[in-house]
């Protein structure tokens, strides 16, 4: 039996337990599975014998809380401290200046020999490689392929289906948000209307700046290098610029040569970036809306493009679950 405990209980936490509950039978197939222990910022529940997960869905709906016990200023690992559980589910906000209470419950879990999934960029952008060596030395494992473009599953390609491939550099659009506004501006939308328009369909958030200053996709770009290349570097190497600045005169002479301007991430085991670029129509990463492509380039199998869906409560729960099978199955 395998026991998980879900921290952070947004939309990402809600749709990993939703999907837990309908894969009941697929699950299956790889071992016993039971959730734990939630928690949420104000609230949580925690159950050795499992939780109810319709229940606790049920009171997150009608109420915001995930569970009849207030938190009262405790800190995760307090409550993880309480919980029988054998892997933590991390999907809490991501916060980029010190890794918040993600890097905190992560920390925690691998100490006490706890396996880790996790789609928190803020603690992989910033302490990649302190959480890895954690994680070895107590013979942990760490999977957060959900941290690097939802649904689509760049760094088991990487890591797994390309293994043995020398993998030379991977450049990609890691941000939909960042996309879907400069697919607006191709046709002739201004920069503001876009990310108005972006805010509405839920694309962006109140707040934009990490999407349209860079700062998320550099998040990506670091966790690749690491990850995929064996670096050991953060959010702070890597080289960024935004789309906040770029003009609709410099989109339209990019239609005139037959051209996009997209955000693209760079990286190689040299190079660290995330800029606007100048991309020909037709290709793989002159995509419109919302999805996340990269082009892996390799030295035998050439370039490998990938694509999906970034962002989204089943897209990422979707990348947690295939990181929770792996678990179980190495456990196994």
């Amino acid at each position: 039996m395998m026991k998980a405990f879900i921290s952070g209980f947004g939309t990402v936490g809600q749709g990993v337990l939703e999907l837990i509950i309908m894969k009941g039978d697929v699950i299956s197939k790889y071992g016993d599975l039971t959730v734990t222990g939630v928690m949420d910022s104000k609230s949580y529940d925690v159950n050795d014998k499992g939780i109810c997960g319709l229940s606790v869905l049920g009171k997150k709906k009608n109420s915001g809380r995930c569970g009849d016990k207030d938190r009262n200023g405790m800190e995760g690992k307090d409550i993880l401290d309480m919980a029988d559980y054998d892997v933590l589910i991390e999907c809490t906000p991501t916060n980029i200046e010190d890794g918040g209470e993600g890097l905190k419950n992560i920390k925690h879990a691998l100490s006490k020999g706890k396996d880790v999934i996790t789609v928190n960029k803020g603690p992989l952008a910033l302490k990649f490689r302190e959480l890895s060596d954690l994680a070895a030395k107590n013979g942990c494992i760490m999977r957060y392929e959900g941290s690097v473009g939802g649904a689509m599953p760049i760094i088991n390609l990487c890591r797994e289906s390309l293994v043995g491939q020398k993998i030379k550099s991977i450049n990609g659009i890691f941000n939909g948000t960042c996309n879907f506004i400069l697919s607006r501006m191709d046709s002739g939308m201004p920069f503001q209307q876009a990310l108005k328009e972006a805010q509405q369909l839920g694309y962006a958030e109140t707040d934009p700046t990490y999407d349209i200053k860079g700062i998320d996709s550099a998040c990506k770009v670091a966790i690749l290098a690491n990850a995929v290349f064996g670096r050991n570097v953060t959010i702070k190497d890597v080289s960024i610029i935004g789309i906040d600045t770029i003009t609709q005169e410099a989109i339209a002479l990019a239609a005139e040569n037959n051209m996009v301007i997209r955000l693209i991430g760079e990286v190689s085991e040299t190079r660290l970036n995330v800029s606007p670029r100048l991309i020909p129509k037709g290709h793989p990463l002159s995509i419109t809306g919302t999805l996340n492509t990269a082009v892996v380039e390799t030295d035998f199998a050439g370039p490998v493009t990938v694509s999906g869906r970034g962002a989204g409560r089943s897209e990422t729960a979707s990348a947690i679950l295939s990181d929770l099978i792996a678990v179980m199955k190495e456990r196994k």
